[in-house]
């Protein structure tokens, strides 16, 4: 299989006003497959974004390199870009031109024109679900719509490898939707390579082959979903939202000690929403154990003892979200 994408020790550092400096990225390796969907995983800040504009040649290395089908990013720059498509987090649309005006200018940006750029625009809009709307201004549009032609646009000169960064941040469903079933076609029916980033770990698990879990601008876990999950074994989760309250340690010993297939317990006690007030987040207590559901009954049991409210219970199969607790001992939404 042809290696599309690979990054080597890549690095991104930042100085501070202050004069210090912050380590965005550090070291990323990564060997991405043609006609894979490869995707980063992790929490907003986690360094996806400066990764993924590394590799597109949008922010320059601190150290190390990448390739894009073995032309060097940093040495071969050109030769790298014309392999790729690169759809942003941000809309990056004229709102004041219609979709087919838009896809018409970015395509003139590509040195594309006459039939073979109106044949192009074309096809895209149809594949994007917008030839009805081709001729309609952009600022009509809805943010899911909008995210559309940003796909469509990242897609004009028929790139072989295309980079996803957040592309469904803030639309409604139906619009997700669409697009999670359009970077599924991208792959299937087109054979396309595409780096996806997102927080979102039901994303992830529906759409990669392959995923890269990042925390603090490190990869901290890469491989298919069987190969990561493997990782926490076959334990489920049991989540359970609390009041506002602490927990003695002694009802966690008990839990542990003395409920069979419980491992281990993670505690994440309530925060406080304002420093001015006395108003707190609810604690998330977080209990891995074998055969989650007959361990359950007795851990309410001894919750309910200690006198500890609880607002809600939920029994999680091992997934992404598992890997990323055991990894960092606190939940991606963090």
């Amino acid at each position: 299989m042809q290696t599309m994408v690979e990054t080597r020790n890549l690095r991104k550092t930042y100085s501070r006003p202050d004069g210090s400096t912050i380590e965005a990225v550090k070291g990323v390796n990564l060997e991405i497959q043609q006609g894979e969907i490869f995707s980063l995983l992790g929490p907003n800040g986690a360094g996806k974004t400066t990764t993924i504009s590394m590799i597109s040649g949008l922010v320059e290395p601190t150290e190390g390199d990448a390739t894009i089908g073995g032309f060097s990013i940093t040495k071969q720059s050109m030769e790298a870009k014309r392999l790729m498509g690169f759809v942003p987090q941000e809309i990056a649309l004229y709102p004041e031109l219609s979709a087919r005006q838009n896809l018409a200018f970015f395509g003139r940006m590509y040195g594309m024109g006459g039939k073979a750029l109106r044949r192009r625009v074309d096809e895209l809009l149809e594949f994007v679900d917008l030839a009805d709307r081709q001729n309609d201004r952009i600022d009509t549009f809805s943010g899911g719509m909008k995210r559309r032609v940003n796909i469509a646009a990242g897609l004009l000169n028929s790139p072989p490898l295309v980079y996803m960064d957040e592309p469904t941040v803030g639309i409604d469903p139906q619009n997700r939707r669409r697009v999670l079933d359009t970077v599924k076609l991208l792959r299937d029916e087109h054979n396309m390579t595409v780096l996806y980033t997102t927080h979102l770990m039901e994303e992830a698990q529906e759409l990669s082959d392959r995923v890269a879990i990042m925390d603090h601008g490190e990869i901290i876990a890469m491989g298919t979903q069987d190969e990561l999950t493997q990782q926490v074994g076959e334990e489920d989760r049991l989540e359970f939202t609390i009041g506002a309250q602490e927990i003695a340690e002694a009802v966690f010993e008990r839990i542990q000690g003395e409920t069979p297939g419980v491992t281990r317990i993670l505690f994440n006690p309530p925060e406080q929403l304002d420093e001015d007030s006395s108003v707190f987040a609810p604690a998330l207590l977080t209990v891995f154990a074998k055969r989650g559901r007959t361990a359950l009954p007795q851990i309410l049991q001894e919750l309910d003892s200690a006198g500890v409210e609880i607002q809600s219970v939920a029994v999680r199969e091992p997934d992404l979200e598992a890997v990323f607790l055991a990894l960092t001992g606190r939940a991606l939404r963090d």
